[in-house]
């Protein structure tokens, strides 16, 4: 019996089987969760990738900039599931020009593109999903801390902390429909997204040595652990929070 049996799980974002989003799909199945998937571009690999997962599972195609799809979310959710217990957001976008030291030079066109696909879309998403969720459920973003400027990821970096402050505000509004909303701050993981941002090589290089409990830039699974407990019923009073999955480097200086 796993943590997620009869659960209806949506988790967004998937691209490869590197991507975060597949690991906790894989994980919320092994927990007994009924999985269905979103992607956006490349939609055949998707859909290839879905096959490798322990059961396959429906794919979706979700831009969450476009209003249509939001729309329509709903009754494209429904037509493999009756509801849902629970959405995995892991979802960001920066153009190239957003980061990598350029900070001081990126047009507000790119930063929009960046804020809107990786805050913004947290309460998007959850809007979509809403209706799907009339007994509440949980909602679990992926982060990486905002909580100080880091090289080379600057108006990710913004953009994180604009996902920071809407998890917080999600949970304050959605709390009296038994909608939780939390996220999850992870170290750095060499996943297709992580290989677009300029110098990624300056946190993976440093963060095992800096981490207490060392970290490993090729292990997804902790912080798929930690999304899947967090989408089960075993946090039933956490909303507003952010866990950090990053080997203790948060606090420590």
């Amino acid at each position: 019996m796993g943590i997620l049996d009869g659960k209806r799980i949506l988790v967004t974002g998937v691209l490869t089987d590197a991507s975060i989003g597949f690991h906790i799909a894989r994980m919320a199945q092994q927990e007994g969760a009924t999985v269905v998937l979103t992607g956006f571009g490349r939609m055949s690999l998707v859909e290839r990738i879905a096959k490798r997962l322990p059961e396959p599972a429906p794919v979706i195609e979700l831009d969450v900039t476009d209003d249509e799809h939001l729309a329509g979310l709903a009754d494209q959710v429904s037509a493999h599931v009756d509801g849902l217990d629970g959405v995995a957001h892991s979802i960001a976008f920066a153009p190239q020009t957003a980061m990598g030291g350029n900070f001081m030079n990126t047009p507000w066109g790119d930063v929009a593109t960046a804020v809107q696909i990786s805050a913004y879309s947290l309460k998007s998403l959850t809007a979509a999903c809403l209706p799907l969720m009339k007994s509440g459920g949980s909602v679990v973003g992926l982060d990486f801390d905002a909580g100080q400027a880091w090289p080379v990821y600057d108006w990710m970096g913004v953009a994180k902390a604009g996902l920071e402050s809407t998890s917080r505000y999600l949970a304050k509004y959605l709390g009296p429909d038994n909608v939780r909303v939390n996220l999850v701050a992870a170290g750095p993981l060499k996943t297709m997204a992580a290989k677009s941002i300029p110098g990624f090589e300056e946190f993976t290089d440093v963060w095992p040595e800096r981490a207490p409990l060392g970290w490993d830039v090729a292990d997804p699974e902790p912080t798929a652990k930690a999304c899947v407990a967090l989408l089960s019923d075993w946090f039933p009073a956490t909303t507003g929070e952010i866990v950090h999955v990053d080997g203790g480097v948060h606090a420590v200086g």
